[in-house]
């Protein structure tokens, strides 16, 4: 049945063929019949076109999927696993053990009890790529004029990144991420500097900065840290500190006392002097700051490592895992606490049971407990978890001993001081230094 046309046209059709006889009637079906015939013409192109269409979309090529990515991005965001599909991580520098140590690398025994370590080896192994990912990005875009707080955020997002753990739920940030806080410790600020919420710190082109860096997978942590310097005067207080490091790392081993360690590096380190401005000044080891073993979620292990001379007699241990670190000055070599503290800790002998009367105090030792456990962070940590109006509470846990506190330590005003470190692990049949790279 054909469609109804509207009763007005009708009319008028009718009126056209009463009044004009049959020729204007039929002209005025003619008409019609040929505006019938351009509709179905219509039609027909149009169904044509319909059809091409649907054609054209059936034969359009799919996108291919990307694939899995094969080098980090700028700034590093692809996770580590996914650039290590075999789940093998790189192994760091390995160092045959010498003298009275040299059997260890032949040894079937030693060998085996290596071996054993596999899962060990590779979150170290994991923690210290994403280490020279992040900090070899940095040293390419570390620039004057860049604020500290948009530093730190920088390498740490990245970290978090590549190890896959954003450390915003519960308990993330323990599985792996930040080791520590990110230390960014300007010329007399020897170390345990980081921003907190609203520092306005820039960088300038005349700082000497010391970027401390720890990335920790399952609680293997791996500290390991540089200094930049964009004038070349500094040169030598950089190149005095690294090659202090490097004599440190070269000593190390099993059975090797510590204060022997100590007594090489301030050798080296102070066979070096350096000019400023006219001036001449000797390159001094500060003699109040440490290597130190490190613990599974504790950065501070129970041994130091001097970088001065010293009587201390206690011997490096197989198995063990230390920062060496060492820290040139062209101040008093000497260092004391200053400043607004960003780095806290809780203590691993933290009392159990202590009455805290603050319900501040509470409430951020269970975000602690739950986020941190043992591992440094920094008030921007629990910023970022959303928390505030919780200072109150953290200085009386502080004070209750269940929290340790750490100032910046700064040499005198005016002096420039420098770091270098790597983490080493004394394994049974070698010694790696887990965190070494190209740059340094």
């Amino acid at each position: 049945m054909a469609a109804q046309t509207p009763p007005t046209a009708e009319l008028e059709k009718l009126s056209v063929a009463g009044s004009n006889g049959p020729a204007k009637a039929a002209a005025a079906a003619g008409d019609e019949s040929s505006g019938s015939e351009d509709e179905a013409d219509d039609a027909v192109n149009a169904g044509a076109a319909t059809g091409a269409a649907k054609k054209k979309k059936k034969n359009k090529k799919k996108k291919k999927k990307k694939g899995t990515p094969t080098k980090q991005s700028d700034p590093p965001r692809v996770l580590l696993s996914n650039l290590y599909p075999s789940g093998v991580y790189p192994k760091g520098e390995e160092v045959p053990y010498v003298n009275d140590n040299a059997y260890r690398t032949t040894d079937e025994e030693k060998r085996h009890l290596d071996s054993n370590k596999e899962d060990y080896l590779n979150n170290y192994r994991y923690a210290a790529e994403t280490h020279r990912q992040v900090r070899q990005w940095a040293q390419k875009n570390i620039k004057p004029g860049q604020s500290l707080t948009e530093i730190a955020n920088g390498i740490e997002d990245s970290v978090r990144a590549l190890v896959g753990h954003q450390g915003l739920e519960e308990g993330d940030a323990m599985v792996a991420g930040m080791g520590f806080p990110t230390g960014l410790n300007l010329d007399h600020i020897a170390a345990h500097y980081s921003p907190n919420a609203g520092n306005k710190t820039i960088l300038q082109e005349s700082n000497v900065m010391k970027v401390d860096i720890g990335v920790h997978m399952g609680g293997y942590i791996v500290d390991s840290a540089f200094t930049i310097a964009f004038d070349p005067k500094y040169d030598n207080l950089l190149e005095a500190v690294r090659e202090a490091t490097n004599t440190g790392i070269r000593e190390a081993g099993i059975d090797v006392r510590l204060g022997e360690i100590g007594e090489l590096i301030q050798e080296t380190m102070e066979s070096y002097e350096i000019e400023l401005d006219g001036t001449t000044y000797p390159i001094k080891a500060i003699r109040n700051l440490n290597g130190h073993t490190i613990d599974q979620y504790k950065i501070h292990g129970g041994k130091s490592v001097p970088i001065v001379k010293s009587n201390d007699m206690t011997k490096m241990e197989e198995g063990e895992v230390y920062a060496i670190e060492t820290f040139g000055s062209t101040g008093n070599g000497y260092v004391r606490d200053e400043g607004e503290c960003s780095h806290y800790a809780k203590r691993a002998d933290a009392p159990a049971n202590v009455p805290l009367r603050l319900t501040s105090a509470k409430t951020v030792l269970s975000v602690i407990n739950k986020n941190f456990g043992t591992l440094p962070f920094c008030r921007r940590y629990i910023d970022r978890l959303g928390h505030d109006k919780y200072l109150l509470g953290l200085n009386n846990l502080v004070a209750s001993n269940i929290v340790e506190a750490y100032p910046p330590l700064v040499d005198k005003k005016g002096s420039y001081t420098a770091q270098y470190e790597h983490t080493i692990l004394l394994r049974p049949n070698v010694k790696e230094v887990i965190s070494r790279g190209d740059d340094y």
